[in-house]
């Protein structure tokens, strides 16, 4: 499959694959590691390289996502490397205007606050195509790892896409997304619909591109309980996994382990286990072995 014209490449030999050995749920001789953040403000390097352009001009930049994706493999014996990139590009391949902003964090100057607002979003169709940048930081960071550890690329999942384009930006209530839950299901299911719909080409491409595995980030799923997450985020949790994986193998490109991160969300440790994942990842709100447990091996 070609993704903006990024079709499997001639990569490098993986010299080191524990991690996804491990991935695929296979023994290995130690437990392999990487960082949430990884690349990030505790680095010196990380600071000076960011400080040259804005938040998500360096996004777009190819070079400067691969720069900043290597430079914590200089320091430390790390088992992979996740490309440097936002969850949040998403929502700008739709149409929506996105700033970071020094000190607050992404925001959104016209959110999503009525139904009709939806119709200003653009085809989800088209979104792989909007982010042909983020494909070409994994390809270029891909042939300058020169096989030395697997790359993982991901996206945000659509109901923690959906908090900030209805809040407008980062919120610890999530009041005007409850509301929409609430007032307008119908409208909610509509967006989380729009936001699969984009993230299923934009993920295969990823894998098309040069990523290893996968990881969707459900940031915001503690503030959903049992029901809400249920109806909400858990179907197009699933909905990712199932789609990606059926359409990377019509693509005839290989299959890649896929991780499933859900924050605060241990209360559904048992059905992220069964949502088609490789891998559950956890917080620091539960034991890991309690959590392995619960999910029959799976975190």
């Amino acid at each position: 499959m070609e993704a903006n014209g990024f079709g499997p490449q001639p990569f490098p030999e993986l010299k080191n694959d524990t991690f996804l050995r491990a991935a695929w749920g296979e023994d290995t001789d130690y437990t392999p590691v990487w960082c949430m953040r990884q690349a990030g403000r505790y680095l010196p390097e990380f600071r000076e390289t960011r400080a040259a352009q804005d938040f998500f001009s360096t996004c777009r930049s190819p070079e400067a996502c691969c720069e900043l994706t290597l430079q914590p493999l200089r320091r430390f014996p790390l088992d992979a490397a996740i490309i440097f990139s936002d969850i949040l590009v998403v929502p700008q391949a739709l149409g929506m205007e996105v700033t970071m902003v020094p000190g607050k964090g992404p925001s959104f100057p016209e959110p999503l606050r009525e139904e009709r607002d939806l119709e200003r979003l653009r085809d989800p169709a088209i979104v792989a195509s909007q982010l042909a940048y983020v494909f070409q930081a994994i390809t270029l960071t891909r042939q300058r790892l020169a096989g030395r550890v697997p790359l993982i690329g991901f996206a945000g999942a659509p109901w923690t896409l959906m908090t900030y384009m209805v809040e407008g930006g980062s919120s610890s209530t999530m009041a005007h997304a409850k509301r929409w839950l609430y007032q307008r299901p119908k409208a909610s299911h509509q967006l989380l619909r729009i936001l699969t719909d984009a993230l299923v080409p934009y993920l295969v491409g990823q894998v098309a591109a040069g990523a290893q595995a996968l990881q969707l980030f459900e940031s915001h799923a503690g503030h959903l309980g049992p029901q809400l997450f249920g109806k909400f985020a858990l179907p197009y949790i699933r909905d990712v996994a199932k789609r990606v994986k059926a359409k990377l193998q019509e693509a005839g490109l290989a299959p890649v382990p896929m991780i499933i991160f859900a924050k605060d969300g241990h209360f559904a440790l048992e059905e992220l286990a069964q949502a088609g994942y490789e891998v559950v990842g956890l917080d620091w709100t539960v034991a890991p072995e309690k959590a392995r447990r619960r999910s029959g091996g799976w975190c």
